[in-house]
């Protein structure tokens, strides 16, 4: 049997193996929070094993080990250090993100600034998320086209077709526990290769001279060990460029909220960035023993060599293997496991806000579960084929990660982590940041890449070092700009829009209007009986799956209830509606669709401390839908 068949057939095995991890995952879901954030139970290990998968790339480890072999230590700014470091903020940044009660960047955007920003946060974040996926489908096709001569194609409809099955059967619960799958292989192979490589320099294999272990090591020129070597100014500009971009990317936030409790989270993103040390470490060992095989490409400079240095671990298996097809397909199912331990990511974030924060939220905001998961499976299918093309627009790997992460940077980093942290910032300046930032920066980009001529510095580098990374700095900057100046010179975000994020805001609107409720009374028994309750780290999850006797107009309810209690409040549009009775906005009822056209979810996240008194004010919801419905005399039942 011939290699690429053996291929083929261990890549059968492989996707069957991640959609049956799907499939067992999508009989567990039973509500929203259970397919977009994996029931809010994911445990430190899982979470640091998936947030590790979700940024090595099979593009991005062979890119690093070109960049190792060109410029040594000091490439590390480029990719590695902030991969590490991001992880790390997020860690610090978790108490203030797990309890904000969204499920995706623009949802909570909405809630801190209304409407006017959701839906160009969600374009731009789709637009991230295909860059993103661009590295991916660029990894994989190098990889087939040098061990089996495919056409780039095949690698798109690999991760298509692997990816939209498994994520939209079970979520992201599929999507983490295949990540751990995934980055399993990749960093078998990548430390496997580590210790072949430098095996084969030891053996004199390849027809290079033997040395030792030792001797290969010491060969290499003092500067190479050096992380400063481009020189301070250069590390600051590849920090303030890349590192902020990936502190607010939508993936690992979504994690967060996916952590079974904020303990759980920190330690996940820790654990996160330590098996990325461990993986890149390697790829520093195979880059030292590549430098010594194919002394040509490390001796031709960046970025003239990186076209060769790139594939270079790819040349070097093939010719170690040639004898040996089985471990050539081996590594080409390690390599697609860490294309599709990204793709799967940044494919569910983009398609969430496609789904969720366009779909829903703009064009129908009663759309069912079912809907949505049909929406999902095709904005997935969407974002891989917008990153096929782009990768032809884009083919070096490194440059489709920066170009993302600068537009992610540039548009709404200040937004968001203003936001965060800082009252006065308004809806207007948010817009303002948000739309200056992203224009500039794709504008610098698209300059950029016309000007530079193939394998040459960058155009914008060549006029000052502060424009290097597409000008990024640039766009930062006149982004802050417009955010702070425009948020002073307008009006400060109503209390409603500020509850979620500051306490002592929410704590201003509390309503304590749960009434007293005889818990011996058989219908509160029955709503107890029928209420689905499960604990995860400090929270209880809390919900209650309706049906209604009759057809739902879900505006009209939505209307009718925010009529019948001024606590009732839609602060992220028609598709959720909250019962805002205090200070923790993630524990406040909130009441949404459900799978079909009749069904109706009721659901809060209350810390265990509070659970009892949720559970009343869960009934007191309940019994406000009822009433709202029994005016058109529609029954609820449970199910």
């Amino acid at each position: 049997m011939d290699g690429y068949n053996i291929f083929l057939i261990m890549l059968a095995v492989y996707i069957a193996g991640l959609v049956s991890v799907g499939w067992y995952f999508n009989k567990k879901q039973k509500s929203i929070t259970d397919f977009w954030l994996a029931g809010r139970g994911i445990g430190p290990f899982p979470l640091g094993f998936s947030a590790a998968a979700s940024w090595l790339t099979a593009g991005g480890v062979l890119a690093v080990i070109g960049y190792f072999m060109l410029q040594g230590m000091g490439s590390i700014w480029a990719f590695v250090a902030p991969n590490i470091i991001a992880l790390l903020v997020i860690a610090v940044l978790v108490k203030k993100i797990k309890n904000l009660p969204a499920i995706t960047q623009p949802e909570l955007l909405e809630q801190r600034y209304g409407s006017i920003v959701r839906w160009p946060i969600a374009l731009i974040i789709t637009v991230v998320m295909i860059l993103f996926a661009v590295a991916d489908v660029t990894g994989l096709s190098l990889v087939l086209q040098t061990f089996y001569g495919l056409d780039p194609f095949y690698a798109a409809a690999i991760v298509a077709i692997a990816v939209s099955i498994y994520v939209t059967l079970g979520g992201l619960s599929a999507v983490v526990w295949t990540d751990v799958i995934q980055f399993g292989f990749l960093s078998l192979f990548v430390i496997a290769m580590a210790f072949v490589a430098v095996g084969t320099v030891a053996d004199g294999g390849l027809q290079v001279p033997a040395i030792s272990s030792s001797e290969l090591f010491g060969s290499l020129p003092g500067d190479w060990w050096n992380p400063l070597s481009i020189g301070l100014p250069m590390v600051l500009i590849f920090c303030f460029a890349i590192i902020p971009g990936w502190i607010i990317e939508q993936d690992p936030w979504q994690k967060v909220w996916a952590a079974r409790d904020a303990k759980s989270a920190s330690l996940g993103m820790i654990i996160g960035s330590l098996m990325i040390t461990v993986v890149f470490t390697a790829c520093a060992v195979i880059a030292i023993a590549l430098s010594y095989i194919f002394p040509d490409i490390a001796g031709m400079g960046f970025p003239a060599g990186m076209s060769l240095a790139e594939p270079a671990l790819l040349a070097f298996v093939n010719e170690r293997f040639a004898s040996a097809p089985a471990v050539i397909a081996l590594s080409a199912i390690g390599l697609a496991a860490a294309s599709m331990s990204c793709a799967d990511t940044f494919s569910t974030s983009g398609a969430s806000c496609i789904s969720r924060d366009i779909y829903q939220r703009y064009i129908k905001p009663d759309a069912t579960m079912k809907e949505m998961m049909l929406v999902n499976r095709a904005s997935v299918l969407f974002i891989i084929l917008a990153a096929t093309a782009g990768s032809f627009v884009i083919p070096n790997i490194i440059d489709a990660i920066h170009i993302a992460t600068f537009i992610a940077s540039s548009s709404y980093f200040f937004p968001l982590m203003g936001g965060l942290y800082w009252k006065r910032a308004t809806k207007e300046g948010a817009f303002a940041g948000m739309v200056v930032g992203f224009t500039v920066q794709v504008a610098l980009v698209a300059l950029d890449l016309i000007k530079t001529p193939p394998l040459a510095p960058s155009y914008l580098e060549s006029i000052h070092p502060v424009l290097m990374s597409h000008g990024v700095i640039v766009g930062m900057s006149l982004s802050a700009i417009a955010f702070f100046l425009v948020s002073f010179m307008t009006k400060p975000s109503s209390r409603v829009n500020l509850a979620p994020f500051f306490e002592e805001e929410a704590e201003e609107l509390a309503r304590y209007e749960a009434k007293g409720i005889n818990e011996n009374d058989p219908e509160y028994r029955a709503f107890l009986k029928n209420l689905n309750e499960k604990v995860t780290g400090e929270r209880a999850h809390l919900q209650l799956n309706l049906r209604a006797s009759g057809s739902l107009s879900w505006h009209e309810l939505v209307d009718k209830l925010k009529a019948s209690s001024p606590a009732w409040v839609t602060p992220t549009g028609l598709d959720s509606i909250y019962r805002l009775t205090h200070g923790d906005m993630l524990a406040c009822v909130a009441v949404s669709r459900g799978s079909g056209e009749q069904d109706i979810w009721l659901k809060a996240e209350p810390r265990l401390e509070t659970v009892g008194r949720q559970k009343r004010e869960l009934f007191t919801a309940y019994e406000e839908l009822k009433k709202v419905l029994g005016q058109k005399n529609i029954s609820l039942d449970f199910y």
